[in-house]
Parts: structure tokens; sequence; C-alpha cells
């Protein structure tokens, strides 16, 4: 029987397959939550390069929210992101939501980034 950690890990290697054959040579938004805080990184996979990330983590953060773990957090990392990708010259992106489903913070971080002017 399989792990749970084993079931995300087959959801996360469709998916990204999945991205593979649709991307189109864009690079990544890549999101991992957790209990606590949600993080995001613009990933240049050709390159093996990470372009730009965000965390509900950084101080900067922190002082304006409530909790890491919230939607208003994954908005705000969504925005930040966006803001960061846009200064290292990314604006088309390919979203990379893990194994987690399209819906609450993920949606949320999602959001953020289209309104901080990522297209995808």
């Amino acid at each position: 029987m399989a792990s749970k950690l084993d079931l995300e890990a087959r959801r996360r290697r469709r998916l990204r397959f999945q991205l593979r054959q649709k991307s189109g040579g864009r690079v990544r938004l890549s999101v991992f939550r957790s209990g606590r805080h949600i993080y995001a990184q613009i990933i240049d996979d050709k390159a093996g390069r990470t372009l730009a990330a965000a965390s509900s983590l950084e101080k900067t953060m922190r002082d304006g929210l409530k909790t890491g773990a919230d939607k208003d957090a994954a908005a705000a990392v969504g925005k930040l992101v966006a803001e960061r990708a846009i200064a290292a010259g990314v604006t088309e992106v390919v979203f990379d939501r893990g194994p987690y489903l399209y819906h609450g913070r993920v949606k949320a971080l999602a959001d953020g980034a289209r309104e901080g002017g990522l297209s995808f």
C-alpha cells in the first residue's frame, strides 16, 4: 500500500510531466505550502536556476500579516514573487501547484501573482 508521501510524489510527477508538455519553454511558478507558511519560486528548469522567490517567512512579510498560513499571506506572497519575477525579466510563467488542489491558499497565491503582473 502506498504511503501519503508516495501518493504526493506521484501527483507531483504527473503534474510536472503535463507542465513540460504544455509549457512551451516558459519558466514555472512553483508553490509549496506548509502548515505555518507558504513559499513560491520562479524556476528555470533548462538552466536549473531559481530566478525569484518569496515566502511568508520573510521579515518584510511577517510585519504586516496576522499569520503566514492564511489566504491574505498567500496573496501577499504571490504579489511579491510577481514583483521580483518582473524585476528579473520574467512576465510569462506556467503555474506548478505541486500535489495541492487549486483552491484556498494556492488559488490566493495564483491570484496575487496575476495581480502583480504575471500571466499564466
